[in-house]
């Protein structure tokens, strides 16, 4: 379903919007979800092992808008492009900004720009061009009253200034654990709290350009 904030649907790495707090905050194996199908992986234990890992990919099926591939579709196209890899251990290594733009930009015909600085300021400007951007934040944005205790790792795709009033932004959180939370409004300061000010920017999202491409 699309948001009525910015008309971007709201979607969760996870198969199961309703399960995300259980999996991601009380230690729900992820091979328990019932939906775990629906994200295109080939089992329950590879859905289990990857989906924490695939905010990114979420972050790009919400900017390919309806027809966007499964989960695990973009997944395996993101990993033929060295967006993710593994060490010899299993470790599993990624979102890689470059390759992933690539793909973005040769698979997906998106014109997906990696920004290694951003500046608030040039967020906002991105933003005010039209565009989206999957910015690097802490996963624990989700409780925004709370001290962020570091910056970056977790993806998150801004689609737009807050609607709310004052200075803020319009994001959605693929590890959100509420309908508030998946599509959420900050203030540009508290959402600086968790950014590491780098990301990815791309066409507005969920107009489905390049979806299917």
């Amino acid at each position: 379903m699309s948001c009525p904030a910015c008309g971007v649907p709201a979607l969760t790495q996870f198969a199961s919007p309703g399960l995300v707090e259980a999996i991601v905050e009380r230690g729900l194996d992820p091979a328990e979800d019932p939906d775990w199908a629906v994200s295109g992986a080939v089992s329950p234990a590879e859905y289990a092992r990857w989906a924490g890992h695939l905010c990114g990919m979420a972050c790009l099926r919400m900017a390919l808008g309806a027809g966007a591939p499964p989960l695990f579709a973009l997944r395996d196209g993101a990993r033929a492009y060295d967006a993710y890899t593994e060490d010899a251990d299993g470790t599993i290594r990624g979102l890689v900004y470059d390759p992933f733009a690539r793909y973005a930009r040769e698979v997906h015909g998106l014109d997906a720009v990696v920004h290694r600085r951003l500046a608030s300021p040039e967020l906002l400007g991105l933003l005010d061009a039209g565009r989206s951007v999957m910015a690097s934040v802490h996963f624990a944005i989700r409780y925004p009253d709370r001290p962020a205790p570091a910056r970056g790792g977790h993806l998150v795709l801004v689609t737009g200034r807050s609607a709310a009033g004052g200075v803020g932004v319009h994001f959605h959180n693929p590890s959100g654990i509420s309908a508030p939370t998946r599509a959420a409004d900050l203030p540009l300061a508290v959402f600086e709290r968790f950014f590491a000010g780098r990301g990815v920017s791309l066409p507005g999202a969920g107009d489905g350009r390049g979806a299917g491409a």
